[in-house]
């Protein structure tokens, strides 16, 4: 398939090709590894306020930051690991202290979830009926929502269970990254491969 003469969602065709290959090969698409749902997890509360190209430039900071995103490690951050990312000239991630907090908070929240749990995937799957991903028919970008019935019941439990940085919209934004829902809309060609992809 020639990937430029294909229709994608509007959001994904502009200047930036890091775009392009996000929504080509990730966006929606199923995840079940706990270490990738941490990932989405960080970079999510991370964009809050910001636009996904901006944290999508700086992924791999953040994958040098919080060490590959092993939840453990991350766990066990102090506040001299906090003011090294606010303040040393070799990270490049959003220098917030809240969200850095926000990110080890969550971090050791993860790791009681995937006690109760046996695994974050087995709890946030949870969170659409089947435990398989909702396939959206949005015509267009401009259908598509920015919360939903599930997100509100995700964003609540999570806080319930010591997460920050998880309001509903930030929760959907998740849940569209890691496959929970697709929201490619009908004309693009990602939308029919995500959902034979789920249909196997």
């Amino acid at each position: 398939m020639n990937k430029n003469s294909v229709n994608r969602c509007s959001w994904a065709d502009n200047k930036y090709p890091e775009m392009q290959l996000y929504h080509d090969t990730e966006w929606g698409v199923p995840v079940h590894q706990d270490t990738k749902l941490f990932e989405f997890l960080v970079l999510e509360g991370a964009q809050a306020g910001l636009s996904w190209s901006t944290i999508l430039k700086k992924r791999q900071d953040y994958k040098r930051a919080f060490n590959n995103f092993d939840v453990k490690r991350v766990a066990e951050f102090g506040i001299h690991t906090i003011d090294e990312l606010l303040y040393s000239p070799n990270t490049n991630i959003v220098r917030n202290r809240l969200k850095i907090q926000s990110a080890i908070t969550n971090a050791r929240a993860f790791i009681k979830v995937q006690h109760e749990f046996g695994s974050f995937d087995n709890y946030i799957w949870r969170f659409v009926e089947g435990g398989r991903t909702k396939h959206n028919f949005f015509k267009n970008y401009q259908q598509v929502p920015v919360r939903s019935a599930e997100s509100d019941n995700l964003s609540k439990d999570l806080k319930t269970k010591g997460f920050s940085f998880v309001g509903s919209t930030i929760c959907y934004a998740m849940m569209q990254a890691v496959g929970l829902v697709n929201d490619h809309v009908t004309n693009c060609f990602r939308h029919k491969e995500l959902l034979e992809i789920n249909n196997k």
